[in-house]
């Protein structure tokens, strides 16, 4: 229920219609407490302080129906600003970072205080009465509307000077990084039980490799964006068995095929898959919350788009490399749990999710492939890969590092073809086999080697 309700909360934060609607709400409501207080307090404001509260019905009118169109006009120049904005940003950048444009609640609160206005000042002059009708002015009411029109104002200048920002490549890419950055640190390590030894996951391997397993299908097509843990424990605890995790978080599932497979023989009922469906949430796009995959997925699209030939934007895939190395180096020195979850000393779940080879390589494989001849992106990739370095001392993690400074260096070997960029990579090697392997020597380019 927990997983459901913050997977609700999500996508809330990410509509461009939940944040408008409670300011609406808001504006209403503070529409009908100045009213009520304009009845109820016998003060007769506009007669004490004429030259503040005393327009008359007419003026109330005028006033209020100004501030009512310009508001409804500016949200729509707003509205309309935004869906500029995301488009530019889905064809300059990527597409997957439109979700954190729209979370931005900066957005969602200044189309919201329009609406607000707009709906204040509706509500306020239903109540105005003048003549015959038996004259009523809610005079603290007219000039909370005047106020709120200057206070529309700021938030107009507030939002250009925003909306200007936020489009800006460093400051999306910045974006993306914090978030996965969070959710790094949130989910490593994170287990969904007690973690197994990773002395004993030789041992585990070889006796569940003599079990028979039974699947249990997915219910609905998409991405697996998050799981409740916890009650997927709760579950095998509850069948006595063990659970074995077909597809991670991330991951597409067609309806039908095997999301989790259950060892010996147990039997699935319709309401025992509904159960186990329900633990998962499938939508139609991955999200961060828990998957750090996908926030290094978003930064490496923008690194792609702006290395094609159409953009060929070298200092965009700069910064995108350097956010990256921010990332990496934050997972570098966090642990990554054994998939073998134990309750009470006793095995009852096969999680399946990231290693850090895994996430290394989505980092660093798609943009080093698409920078062959690129002196400033390989040299910046091995410059990362440095930094990385730096903050691991597991053999297998620098292992996995090595490797993909080797590939960087095959691939500088046979494309980069002046002198100066061979000897400037070759300088970058030596330093990296330095941390690598804590001695010199180590992989090097030589510059007679790469140079044509």
């Amino acid at each position: 229920m927990t997983t459901k309700l913050r997977h609700w909360w999500q996508e809330m934060r990410s509509s461009f219609w939940f944040l408008p609607a409670v300011v609406v709400i808001i504006a209403v409501g503070l529409a009908v407490s100045l009213i009520t207080l304009d009845i109820n307090s016998g003060l007769h404001a506009d007669e004490k302080w004429p030259l503040i509260f005393g327009s008359g019905a007419d003026g109330a009118r005028g006033l209020l129906s100004s501030v009512a169109g310009s508001m409804i006009t500016v949200a729509g120049v707003v509205f309309s600003i935004t869906i500029v904005a995301l488009a530019l940003t889905s064809s300059q950048y990527t597409s997957r970072v439109l979700r954190n444009f729209m979370r931005d609640w900066i957005n969602q609160l200044v189309l919201g205080v329009f609406l607000g206005i707009f709906a204040y000042c509706l509500v306020v002059l239903r109540t105005i009465r003048g003549g015959d009708e038996g004259a009523f002015v809610p005079s603290f009411a007219v000039l909370g509307g005047l106020v709120l029109a200057f206070v529309g104002i700021a938030f107009l200048i507030f939002f250009i000077h925003h909306i200007s920002m936020s489009i800006q490549a460093s400051n999306i890419i910045a974006t993306a990084a914090e978030e996965t950055i969070t959710a790094v640190d949130r989910l490593f390590p994170k287990g969904l039980g007690e973690e197994g030894e990773k002395d004993d996951d030789g041992n585990y391997e070889i006796s569940l490799a003599q079990r028979t397993w039974s699947a249990v299908p997915a219910q609905r097509t998409g991405y697996i964006e998050s799981i409740d843990g916890d009650a997927l424990l709760d579950l095998a605890r509850e069948l006595g068995t063990v659970l074995r995790m077909e597809r991670s978080i991330g991951e597409f599932v067609v309806d039908g095929y095997p999301l989790v497979s259950v060892a010996g023989a147990v039997e699935f009922n319709e309401q025992s898959i509904i159960k186990l469906n329900s633990i998962y949430v499938i939508g139609n796009q991955r999200s961060v919350q828990q998957d750090a995959g996908f926030g290094i997925r978003q930064i490496v699209d923008i690194a792609m788009k702006a290395l094609s030939p159409g953009i060929n934007d070298s200092t965009t895939a700069v910064m995108c490399i350097d956010y990256l190395a921010a990332i990496m180096t934050r997972l570098a020195a966090r642990e990554i749990s054994s998939p073998y979850r134990l309750d009470e000393g006793e095995l009852r779940l096969i999680a399946r999710g990231p290693s850090f080879e895994s996430l290394l390589a989505e980092t660093f494989d798609q943009i080093r492939q698409n920078a062959e001849g690129n002196a400033a992106i390989l040299t910046r990739q091995l410059s990362a890969l440095e930094i990385i370095a730096a903050k691991t001392t597991s053999a297998r993690r620098r292992q996995a590092l090595l490797q993909q400074a080797e590939t960087i260096a095959k691939i500088a070997k046979r494309s980069i073809p002046t002198q100066q960029d061979c000897e400037d990579l070759n300088a970058l090697m030596r330093k990296l086999s330095v941390v690598l392997k804590g001695q010199a020597g180590g992989p090097d380019l030589k510059s007679e080697e790469c140079a044509t």
